[in-house]
């Protein structure tokens, strides 16, 4: 069965990845034998003449402009929100996608509970592995989204991840559209795709990697132009307003604790970059508070009570220890 599909490139500032990276896109849609799609770039109101360059090499492409920067997840969601095929593909601006990169994908979206599918991540200079499918890996009060893994499956298996990359990411529409998009709460980045993938498999939905399907990236080439001091206080907000949105009772109230126990010895310690980072945590609970009310209005709906433990039990139990390469 053909299936038709809008990719979605938020964008910012990223004209010269665009110049370089479209090329590939076309050329692995047409290899995958998709001829039934749309391509939307919503412009995070670029200063580098992204948007001029699109508007007069790639007329086709629908392009969304912003008059002022939402940040990643805001962004993505207009791209989101105007997309109208049956999947919705994630491409981030400097991916660069290999031939026939969509062809494997497609079988996962004959099953009716997959969410979505992601593709192994190289490098693109080197050919290192970087992205395998999201290991789930968590304990007590803890959700950790770092590290992956490789399971060496048997023919006709899939492979289950954690959550998907915001980089290469195929979701049918429907079921992003039905968990909202992308969280705001996240912007301008980090740790959105996590949250996303952890609502869509606590809805009761399914997410996978697959192998076969490669594409070539850089590290977080856009990010990097960002101030280091600036990444760390939000990359730490933000996973304090995972754990808050995802663990539930008792874990809630542990993971509060011990929060505010690490929040007065760095205070200590004049570690400044995590005092803002909780402060701005805290300032917004009442904010992340509607975002946890909002999901489980959702679950309810969808009669699941999954938790975090209940879809890393999920995951473990379908790979066998021997077979499984951790990174």
């Amino acid at each position: 069965m053909k299936r038709s599909i809008s990719v979605v490139i938020p964008n910012y500032n990223g004209r010269g990845l665009l110049s370089s990276n479209l090329p590939a896109l076309y050329r692995a849609l047409q290899t995958s034998g998709i001829d039934d799609y749309e391509i939307i770039i919503s412009d995070d109101a670029s200063v580098d003449g992204s948007v001029e360059f699109i508007k007069a090499h790639y007329p086709g492409i629908l392009l969304m402009e912003n008059a002022v920067n939402r940040g990643f997840s805001g962004n993505a969601n207009i791209g989101i929100k105007r997309a109208g095929k049956e999947l919705v593909f994630m491409l981030n601006s400097d991916v660069v996608l290999t031939e026939g990169y969509f062809t494997p994908l497609m079988k996962y979206f004959d099953d009716p509970v997959t969410f979505g599918v992601m593709g192994r991540i190289v490098s693109i200079d080197s050919g290192k592995l970087q992205d395998g499918a999201k290991y789930p890996d968590y304990s007590y009060t803890d959700i950790r989204a770092t590290t992956n893994y490789i399971y060496r499956q048997q023919k006709g298996e899939k492979t289950f991840s954690f959550f998907l990359s915001g980089a290469n990411a195929l979701i049918d529409r429907g079921k992003l559209n039905s968990l909202g998009g992308f969280d705001e709460i996240y912007g301008p980045y980090y740790s959105e795709d996590v949250d996303l993938g952890l609502r869509a498999w606590r809805a009761g939905y399914r997410c996978y990697y697959e192998h076969d399907s490669v594409c070539r990236h850089p590290n977080a080439a856009t990010i990097k132009m960002e101030h280091e001091g600036k990444i760390k206080v939000i990359a730490k907000r933000n996973k304090m307003f995972l754990h808050f949105i995802h663990l539930e009772k008792v874990e809630l109230l542990s993971y509060l604790l011990l929060l505010t126990v690490k929040f007065l010895f760095r205070a200590l310690s004049l570690n400044l970059n995590y005092c803002k980072s909780f402060f701005l945590f805290a300032g917004s609970i009442p904010k992340a508070a509607k975002s946890k009310a909002r999901f489980k209005e959702l679950q309810k709906n969808n009669k699941s009570k999954l938790s975090v433990r209940d879809i890393t039990g999920l995951i473990k139990l379908n790979i066998s220890p021997d077979t499984v390469e951790i990174f």
